[in-house]
C-alpha cells in the first residue's frame, strides 16, 4: 500500500454517482506476480506495501452528486475534471488511491490547459476497474467505504490501518507488525457512494473517554454521546459495527454489513493510539477547546481558559 501525505483541507466537493465504466490503466506499471504478497517496506519516496494509508479527506469531500464517470479518457470526465480541477485532482487522489493497485498511476491531461495530473495508486481494492473493465457491485462498495475510511473531519493526515477484503474478496495485505503499532480498533465503513445509497460509520470499539479526542471522530463516536453534534456528513452514524456487521474468520475484521436489507463490502479501521489525544498532554490539541477542566471540549490544562 502506498502512502501519500494529502492537503490538510478539502473544500466542498460535488462529483456523483461513480456511474463508473472502467478507470483505465493509464501510465501504469505492472503489479507484483499474482500470488506475491506485497512486503512492508519503505521505498525512497516513503510509501510502505502493505495495509497502511494516510487520511486526510474531509468529510463534505465525500459528497459524490454529479459525475458519471466513464474512464479518464470520456467527454464526461474532461468536463467534470475541468469545472474544478483543484477539487476534482483532490478527488481523484483519493479514488486512485483506493482503487487502484500500488506501483501502478492513472493520468490525465487537461485539454485546455494542457496539464498533466498523475494519481498513484496504493490499495488495490477494485482491480477489475482498474484494468479498464465496469465496476462491479463489490468494487463500489468497497471504494465507497475506502474513501469514508480516508475522511478525516479536519483534514488532518493520520496514518492509519485499514482491514477487509477488496472487490473480488482477496484479504487485503496486513502484518503482525501493522496490528500491534495500530493496536486502537476504530471504525467500520460501508455504503456505495456509486448508487447514491449513502454511506456508514459505525464504531468498533469502546467510547472515547472525557479526556480523549481524536480528529477521526464525529457524532456517537465521541466519549457519551451527549456532546454537540460534530458534522460528519454525509457520512451517518449507525451505532456500533457489531450491529449490523458480521466478522471476518480471522476476527480482525467486518467482511459484510447490511443495513436496510442491503448487504455491503465494507473497510475495517483502527489506529496508533499515539493518535488519540488526551486533555493534559500540553498541546492545545486541533480537537480540543479553552475550558476550565480537563474534558477534551474544555480542556484547562491545554488549551487554558476562555478568554
Amino acid at each position: 500500500m502506498k502512502k501519500t501525505l494529502f492537503s490538510k483541507t478539502l473544500p466542498m466537493l460535488a462529483v456523483t454517482t461513480l456511474g463508473l465504466v472502467g478507470c483505465e490503466p493509464m501510465t501504469s506499471e505492472a503489479p507484483p506476480p499474482a500470488g506475491v504478497r506485497a512486503q512492508p517496506q519503505e521505498s525512497v519516496n516513503g510509501l510502505s506495501f502493505n495495509g497502511l494509508s494516510f487520511n486526510g479527506l474531509s468529510f463534505n469531500g465525500l459528497s459524490f452528486n454529479g459525475l458519471s464517470f466513464n474512464g479518464l479518457s470520456s467527454t464526461a470526465f474532461s468536463t467534470w475534471f475541468q469545472a474544478n480541477p483543484t477539487l476534482a485532482d483532490m478527488a481523484m487522489r483519493y479514488v486512485v488511491r483506493c482503487a487502484v493497485p500500488a506501483g501502478q498511476t492513472r493520468s490525465y491531461t487537461s485539454p485546455s490547459t494542457g496539464l498533466q495530473y498523475t494519481w498513484e495508486g496504493g490499495l488495490g481494492l477494485a482491480p477489475g476497474w482498474a484494468s479498464g473493465a465496469a465496476a462491479t457491485l463489490a468494487e463500489q462498495q468497497v471504494v465507497s467505504a475506502c474513501l469514508a475510511a480516508h475522511g478525516n473531519r479536519l483534514g488532518e493526515s493520520l496514518l492509519i490501518s485499514v482491514l477487509g477484503r477488496d472487490g473480488m474478496g482477496n484479504v487485503i495485505p496486513y502484518t503482525a507488525g501493522e496490528l500491534s503499532t495500530y493496536s486502537r480498533q476504530e471504525s467500520c465503513f460501508f455504503g456505495n457512494l456509486f448508487l447514491d445509497e449513502g454511506i456508514h460509520v459505525g464504531a468498533d470499539r469502546a467510547p472515547l473517554g472525557p479526556q480523549e479526542s481524536t480528529s477521526r471522530a464525529c457524532a456517537g463516536l465521541l466519549h457519551d454521546g451527549t456532546e454537540a453534534q460534530v458534522p460528519c456528513a454525509p457520512m451517518v452514524y449507525v451505532g456500533a459495527c457489531a450491529s449490523h456487521c458480521a466478522l471476518d474468520a480471522s476476527g480482525l475484521f467486518y467482511e459484510s454489513c447490511t443495513l436496510d436489507g442491503v448487504t455491503y463490502l465494507p473497510i475495517t479501521t483502527r489506529l496508533s493510539p499515539a493518535d488519540v489525544k488526551e486533555c493534559g498532554d500540553g498541546v492545545c490539541q486541533a480537537t480540543e477547546q479553552c475550558g476550565t477542566s480537563s474534558r477534551y471540549d474544555s480542556c484547562a490544562l491545554d488549551c487554558g481558559p476562555c478568554p
